[in-house]
């Protein structure tokens, strides 16, 4: 049988976490130093996963018995199972910034019925194409944030900095199941590349929008100097070095393989980290399914 995965021995373990009781102290600018851009701008990241995590499970899900390789097959029960769970935490955590004034809920309403229809109007294949466009994004993000301090200090309140470390741990060890689904179901290059393309500039253009119109309906943006004050330390830190954007646009290049980059020390590290026998969020483990 000829293998349909990049990496037979890729293990994606589901796990059953939750953070949602360390949510309840969450303040509104959460961020590092209580920063109103980069909380703003995590809220617009939130406010997005859930919908987004389903999207990805439905159209992973509907290539499942295409595939004939058990080791992607199992590959594709983790990432359905990592998705779902992140998709309910990151709900949760909506819920809260939702108390706080946020418009996560709004988002969530509008970002659902947005994949909804795009999924009526285009092929399971085209919407795999996007989930493996998509995935890349997160990779990306997960990687900066499991290597790089700054980017997880971003975060600023432990709740928030546990949440997104975590997610980025399993977004890291999932990176390529899709995208060895959308090839092993047949995808063409010239659409996957150009998916890309076209989801890069829309992701960043609607993400831009999201926060500016959260930060409109937040008082403290009209308090003299903090919003330019936020806006320079913003411009400053990881989230816009030109390294990030030049990894999202190896995308683009033919025989690009999301395995290119190899993240199994730094994988294998956050999983000990975090999991292993002193791991830092056992605690947090098999509280609910």
């Amino acid at each position: 049988m000829t293998s349909q995965t990049s990496n037979p021995d890729r293990a994606v373990p589901a796990r059953r976490i939750s953070f949602e009781a360390a949510f309840g102290d969450v303040p509104r600018h959460f961020a590092v130093d209580g920063d109103l851009v980069t909380s703003h701008v995590f809220a617009a990241l939130t406010a997005v996963f859930p919908e987004g995590e389903e999207f990805f499970v439905r159209s992973v899900r509907h290539y499942r018995d295409r595939i004939t390789d058990p080791d992607l097959r199992r590959q594709v029960n983790g990432f359905i199972g990592q998705e779902s769970v992140h998709g309910r935490e990151h709900r949760a955590f909506n819920d809260r910034l939702a108390q706080l004034g946020y418009p996560t809920r709004q988002v969530e309403r509008i970002v659902g019925r947005t994949l909804r229809t795009r999924e009526r109007l285009l092929s399971a294949q085209a919407n795999l194409a996007a989930t493996a466009a998509l995935e890349h994004f997160t990779a990306t993000l997960a990687e900066a944030a499991l290597g790089d301090e700054d980017m997880r200090r971003l975060a600023g309140h432990p709740a928030v900095q546990e949440l997104f470390v975590w997610h980025a741990l399993e977004e890291a060890e999932h990176k390529a199941v899709a995208f060895d689904v959308y090839r092993a179901v047949g995808g063409s290059e010239r659409t996957r590349i150009w998916t890309m393309k076209v989801i890069r500039v829309g992701f960043l253009l609607a993400t831009s929008l999201q926060v500016v119109a959260s930060l409109l309906g937040d008082p403290a943006t009209y308090e003299r100097g903090r919003l330019r004050a936020s806006w320079g330390r913003f411009r400053r830190s990881p989230f816009v070095r030109r390294e990030l954007w030049e990894q999202l646009r190896a995308y683009d290049r033919p025989g690009f393989h999301p395995d290119d980059r190899d993240t199994d020390e730094l994988v294998g590290r956050w999983r000990d980290e975090l999991f292993g026998p002193a791991g830092t969020l056992n605690a947090k483990l098999a509280l609910t399914a």
